[in-house]
């Protein structure tokens, strides 16, 4: 999202020519209604759902009849897309800025292993599943835009936390001890290889990226402290001993996600959620992998920038994580 100062309102519900925006919890979500996101927005309704999406960290749309062209199109109104050099088989070719998860579709074959042991072997903890996007690199999308295309009757849904709250949760001695650490953020990390030859080892060698964040960073646009923490990238907490820094992951991961910071979204077929990447992770779903239904999702993302701790230092590039390269 383009960087601006922004006024963060805590109106209960804001409208601008017709559209609606409804909190949906008591920290985190908003929906919002009364506006097509296919047809051309004016600048008062782009200037709402800004405000909500740094407000509410995640909003939510139903009903919207959104092709590959329009996705890009709305997302270019809050900021440049990004483009992948790798992206899933089923992405379409025509729409670099657009990548598509299609669930077994995704992983089933290409590294030897079906989608769901490939999942398992990343997500061996309670906490594994919980990430921003593309959280390892220097320069982390700043917002993603996902849309559903095809969705299972019951099961898939997506849980987002935000991590202003989070931070703002803590007691005030350890938020004053947390401002100044930073961790190494790594692609790949904690994933359990398959015994012997393990070709999505070599793909994680092959495509290394990390980089060392604060561990609490000054978000660009609100000046909020944000708890940048994921069970997925985060690897190690430097300068503290492995034993202490997997203790105080444990807590400050537990503490991000406490359900009181959470929100869970039903999709449904043109359902859309964007969410500021900076200031949440989320959850994908586990619980549909059995059901056999596809589950089919398009995702923009939106160019950020690097991560700035409190002390005013930005984010340190470790590999493969010079800034604007996908």
């Amino acid at each position: 999202m383009t960087t601006h100062r922004a006024t963060v309102g805590r109106t209960a519900t804001e409208q601008a020519g017709g559209v609606e925006v409804k909190p949906v919890s008591g920290h985190t979500g908003a929906e919002i209604t009364g506006v097509d996101l296919a047809r051309p927005l004016d600048a008062a309704v782009v200037a709402l759902i800004r405000q909500a999406v740094l407000r509410w960290k995640v909003v939510f749309f139903r009903g919207q009849k959104l092709d590959h062209a329009g996705h890009v199109a709305f997302a270019r109104r809050f900021g440049d897309p990004v483009v992948l050099g790798h992206r899933g088989s089923a992405s379409p070719a025509d729409f670099p800025e657009v990548e598509t998860t299609a669930d077994r579709l995704e992983l089933g074959g290409r590294f030897g292993m079906e989608h769901e042991e490939w999942l398992r072997r990343r997500r061996h903890t309670l906490l594994r599943g919980w990430h921003c996007d593309h959280g390892a690199r220097i320069d982390p999308p700043a917002a993603t835009i996902l849309r559903a295309e095809t969705v299972p009757p019951y099961g898939g849904d997506t849980t987002w936390a935000n991590l202003v709250t989070a931070y703002a949760g803590l007691s005030a001695p350890v938020r004053a001890f947390v401002d100044g650490l930073r961790a190494e953020h790594r692609l790949g990390v904690g994933y359990q290889p398959r015994p012997g030859d393990d070709a999505y080892v070599r793909h994680l060698l092959d495509h290394q990226v990390a980089s060392v964040h604060p561990l609490v960073r000054v978000h660009p646009e609100t000046g909020e402290r944000v708890l940048f923490v994921n069970g997925y990238y985060l690897e190690q907490i430097v300068d503290v001993s492995r034993a202490e820094s997997a203790a105080l992951l444990q807590m400050l991961l537990e503490q991000a996600v406490r359900p009181e910071y959470t929100v869970r979204f039903r999709w449904e077929p043109g359902s859309v959620a964007f969410w500021d990447n900076r200031a949440t992770v989320h959850l994908a779903p586990g619980d549909n992998a059995h059901l056999g239904y596809p589950r089919i999702m398009h995702r923009v993302m939106l160019a950020g920038d690097v991560p700035m701790g409190t002390d005013g230092r930005p984010s340190v590039p470790v590999t493969g994580t010079e800034a604007g390269r996908w």
